[in-house]
């Protein structure tokens, strides 16, 4: 009698075997992307925090706002990666920035200034228009917020590429995983 299945019971066990191993490996390949992707994005808040908090303590220590602000070339939040910062007063009017966009202060939603004086602090992705994407920090002083951002630009160009290569990963797993079951399927035997 031969010890090899018939091809329904060999296409039975290989899709036994394929399918909960592809299922960990989907679910791994996915986690892998969101602990990679959620570590890229809360990076991108780093040099805005610092910029931030030490802009509010200096304010808070009396220096005038214009001196917390770069004295370089101002920053086009639409073509430019370089962080910026902006002192508002109470009320969210500009007060001093090196930012602007279609050549104006940067003005993010009043509910960022809101959250941040409740807070103490607000980290936001904000989009000002299409194709602008800002990580934004705000954090409050005794006589306003300071506001610092810069583009994630190329923080998304990273994440694009880390879900091309999860997806290769799972693609490729996948082969191999239908493949080493289709074998082991093939060599268990019968009975």
């Amino acid at each position: 009698m031969d010890d090899q299945p018939t091809r329904s019971t060999w296409l039975r066990r290989t899709v036994a075997f394929a399918l909960p191993a592809a299922a960990v490996l989907t679910v791994a390949c996915g986690l892998a992307y969101l602990l990679v992707q959620q570590d890229l994005r809360l990076g991108a808040n780093d040099p805005q925090i610092q910029l931030a908090e030490d802009a509010a303590a200096a304010l808070d220590a009396g220096v005038a706002p214009s001196t917390v602000v770069s004295t370089g070339p101002t920053v086009d939040l639409a073509t430019s990666l370089a962080p910026w910062i902006t002192v508002d007063d109470a009320t969210g009017t500009v007060l001093a920035t090196d930012g602007q966009l279609d050549g104006r202060p940067p003005t993010p939603p009043s509910g960022v200034l809101t959250t941040a004086r409740e807070r103490g602090t607000d980290r936001v992705t904000w989009e000002p228009r299409s194709g602008v994407r800002i990580a934004l920090v705000a954090v409050p002083w005794s006589g306003g917020t300071v506001l610092a951002g810069r583009s994630l630009r190329e923080i998304e160009a990273r994440e694009e590429t880390v879900l091309q290569l999860a997806m290769f990963a799972g693609l490729v797993g996948l082969v191999i995983v239908v493949t080493a079951s289709a074998v082991a399927a093939w060599l268990w035997p019968e009975g």
